[in-house]
Parts: structure tokens; sequence; C-alpha cells
């Protein structure tokens, strides 16, 4: 009976990819810590600047042609009105920004790297106020500016480096063992790495985005009760240990702490000059 190869016999055949999954993960552990997020967060961010703002920029234009936009010039206005006000509170230079509301009636928003927002429809019959829909256009620009999609696509491409020396190192590819492995340390990536993060992401824009509002002009204690809409239309949720987003209850505990410092940035904004004149259709 001829004798297994031994795994070195493997890799020798695949030098590139062990070099790259290797390299890739100890650039990420090496890196790790050297950045930091607008809040002092460490963090790993490892994607090219231009190549992220490229992706935004794709990933909007898709949307733009594959998705309805509102035609209601009131509403598009007054969402427009509230996005602008928070990109001009931003430090400059922050160049360009554009912003889209979409005919969907589903509560939700978002930001994208290179300067992209969407608003879709649907999230006025939540954020019901002015300093409510800042509050939620806020939170989306707190993930571009902390740049969590970098971040997050880092942790991912760490996890397929990590899977990609699991396949190097099996004496036997494809059986049911090495098979078993794989989706343990692909499941263990998700829930002890991706989603962790992604709860602190949410939570880090939370705090960006309430702080940006406040110098906005808008009154940063409407983040509150807008979690208090989302509460109460949302109804259950999924446990928060599965969840890529905090608990309503935990997240306006969390933004209520340190409220002062925000109430006290608005009110010099307010003296300042910054009054939105926003008007809800």
């Amino acid at each position: 009976m001829p004798s297994k190869p031994h795994p070195s016999a493997s890799l020798a055949r695949r030098p590139r990819a062990f070099l790259s999954a290797l390299a890739l993960t100890a650039c990420v552990g090496a890196l790790s810590g050297c950045d930091e997020s607008p809040t002092g967060r460490k963090q790993v961010t490892l994607v090219p600047d231009a190549q992220m703002t490229a992706l935004g920029e794709q990933s909007f234009e898709q949307l733009l042609k594959s998705q309805p936009l509102s035609d209601n010039p009131r509403l598009r206005r007054y969402v427009g009105c509230v996005a602008q006000a928070l990109v001009d509170a931003l430090p400059q230079p922050h160049g360009e920004w554009s912003i889209a509301v979409f005919d969907d009636p589903t509560p939700n928003a978002f930001a994208l790297p290179g300067g992209k927002i969407g608003v879709h429809t649907g999230m006025l019959q939540v954020a019901r106020t002015p300093d409510q829909l800042a509050a939620v256009i806020g939170h989306e620009i707190g993930h571009v500016l902390a740049e969590h999609a970098n971040e997050r696509l880092t942790q991912e491409l760490a996890v397929q480096g990590g899977l990609m020396l699991v396949d190097l190192f099996a004496e036997e590819p494809g059986s049911f063992e090495h098979e078993a492995f794989r989706q343990a340390l692909g499941l263990g990536a998700q829930y002890g790495l991706l989603l962790p993060y992604s709860r602190t992401h949410e939570r880090e824009a939370d705090r960006i985005g309430r702080d940006l509002m406040a110098k906005a002009g808008f009154d940063p204690r409407a983040s509150v009760q807008l979690w208090q809409n989302m509460a109460a239309a949302g109804g259950g949720q999924p446990l928060a240990f599965l969840s890529t987003h905090p608990s309503h209850d935990n997240r306006m505990e969390e933004l209520a702490a340190e409220m002062d410092q925000a109430v006290a940035l608005y009110e010099e904004a307010r003296a300042a000059g910054q009054k939105p004149g926003c008007r809800p259709p």
C-alpha cells in the first residue's frame, strides 16, 4: 500500500498560495492596533482608500440603476437639507457627498465610502422629526468616518487567509474531518470575530453620529427618541449575542451616556448660528 504523502509535499506544490495566506494572516496580526478610529479605538484597515472609494461608488451606481427613486420633490429636498447640514459640519476637506432617496417602505438608510448617502422613504415613518432623521444619517456617516467597511473587509480577508491555511495543511483535503474542521473554523471566525466587531461598529457609529448631529445644530437627545421609535416599530429582536446590532435598550443607554457633552456641542453650534431650517414634507 502506498504511503500517504507528507503534508509538506502538498505545500511544495502550492508555495505561492501558502505564502500569500501566511503573509496576509501575519500582516493582520502584526498591524493590529496600529490605526485608530475617530473614537480612539484600535483598528486595522488594510484596503487602500482609493479602492474603498471605487467600491462605494460602484455599489451606489448599481443601486441607482436597480432601485426606484422617490418622485416626491419636497421629500427629497427635506432629506437633502438634513444630510447636507451634517456634511457641512464635517471637518474639512470632506469633498462632495451624493444623497439619494429610494422609494422603499423599509426603514433603512446607508452611507458608502466615497461620500454616498441613501435613505429609504420608509425611514421617515420612524425618524419623524429633522433631529431624528439627523440621528439616522449621522450614524451612517459615522460608519464611513470610522472606515468600518474597510475594517470589515480586512477582517473578511483575514478569515479567508486562515481558511486557506487549513486547506493547505490538510492531509486529506475534501475528507469529512477536513470539511468539518473548516466549517468549525469559519463559524468560530464569524461569531468570535466578525459579529463582535460589527456590534462595536454600531456603537461607535452611534457615538460619532450623535456628536456630528450636535455640531450641525440638531438636538442629540433626539437620537434616544429615535431608538425608542425603532423599538416600537421593530417588535422582537434576535438574541444580542447573535445580532450585529446592540439591543434597543443597550443602544439608548449608551447614547444617553455622555449626552451632556453632546448637548454642550449642540448649544455651542446653535449659538454660532448653526440652525438647519429643514422642514418635513
